[in-house]
């Protein structure tokens, strides 16, 4: 069986770390790459470099099928870090993928790329609605959407960006009760994303099936993704003692909840 080649950038990171495991398959090399040097296992290969570097980049996308971008900021932070790290970052590896001739780009997008959007916009919240950015990390991840049309348009590479929501093992706080992202379903979402009957651009809400979620999940049926789990689950644990979240109140009735009060360039790393 001809073995598949997946790189999985920012594979120290948080969704990294989640998804690095759920992506192995006996069949598929997993290759990863971070600035934080990582040991590698079975049918894994590890490079140690940043995204901003075209060589390490390159290097790193050789031979590869797939290649699922998570590395950058993931919170707001100065504008020129913002912009070399997540925006120049992207373009690398974009570049890199077309001179290797991938396949398929997976973009780590983020809610906070259309985070002054509001329950008022549609519910449910199609994934195709206007960008309104909500800090310079929101505005980076819209235009890192934007180059992924770009390199499809122009290159005809299959790109699918991914506006996540919040994704660790168990939803922390209420917000997270409508916008949480199970590991699980994020590797279906990955899975879904790099299948090969996957062809063109796509942007899709990361979420899982839950219960109070209020973005459509329509875009993701549309590439094959079927979440499973539900936030629900949780509900009477993080609730236990306070109040049900209030559709009205800011932080639930925008998609970037509390991110569009932060200060513009305020560090939160």
């Amino acid at each position: 069986m001809t073995l598949v080649s997946l790189l999985l950038t920012g594979a120290a990171g948080n969704m990294g770390a989640l998804l690095r495991p759920r992506l192995a398959r006996a069949d598929r090399t997993l290759r990863l790459l971070d600035t934080t040097p990582l040991t590698a296992g079975a049918g894994e290969e590890a490079v140690t470099g940043s995204v901003t570097d075209p060589d390490v980049v390159a290097a790193a996308v050789a031979g590869a099928d797939a290649v699922v971008h998570l590395a950058g900021i993931s919170g707001e932070a100065g504008w020129d870090e913002i912009l070399e790290v997540n925006v120049a970052g992207t373009r690398t590896v974009l570049n890199a993928a077309v001179a290797a001739g991938v396949r398929t780009v997976v973009l780590a997008s983020s809610n906070h790329a259309a985070g002054f959007r509001t329950r008022d916009d549609g519910v449910p919240l199609p994934a195709t609605v206007e960008q309104a950015p909500d800090t310079y990390y929101g505005w980076s991840k819209a235009a890192t959407e934007g180059l992924g049309r770009l390199y499809h348009e122009r290159f005809g590479l299959t790109v699918v960006s991914l506006r996540i929501g919040t994704c660790f093992e168990k939803p922390a706080g209420a917000r997270a009760l409508a916008t949480w992202l199970s590991p699980d379903d994020a590797a279906r979402l990955v899975g879904a994303a790099i299948d090969p009957s996957t062809r063109g651009h796509h942007v899709v809400w990361g979420i899982s099936a839950n219960t109070r979620r209020w973005w459509s999940l329509a875009e993701g049926a549309a590439i094959g993704f079927r979440p499973r789990d539900d936030a629900e689950a949780y509900a009477a644990e993080i609730l236990a003692g306070g109040p049900e979240p209030d559709p009205a109140d800011p932080v639930h009735h925008r998609v970037g909840g509390g991110f569009c009060d932060v200060p513009l360039g305020a560090p939160m790393h």
